[in-house]
């Protein structure tokens, strides 16, 4: 997993030995690929603004392993 407490730029890739629990977690959320366990996205037409330089995470879900990118609440 990556936990990253600043901006998260660049490229996140957890679980690349096929880990489907890892998860990326940034308290500024900003990269251009993240990818857990081999499924990945990219934001080349940007980050939506519902997550764009907010904390999120990303996660797999389902049994199709649906890369999940969620807002987290941070007080």
């Amino acid at each position: 997993s990556i936990h990253c407490y600043g901006p998260l730029r660049g490229r996140a890739i957890a679980g690349a030995q096929g880990d489907e629990r890892a998860r990326i977690i940034a308290s500024n959320f900003g990269p251009e690929l993240v990818s857990i366990a081999g499924v990945f996205r990219t934001f080349e037409r940007g980050i939506p603004e519902t997550l764009a330089g907010r904390a999120a995470q990303v996660r797999l879900t389902g049994a199709e392993h649906t890369l999940n990118i969620e807002p987290l609440p941070l007080a």
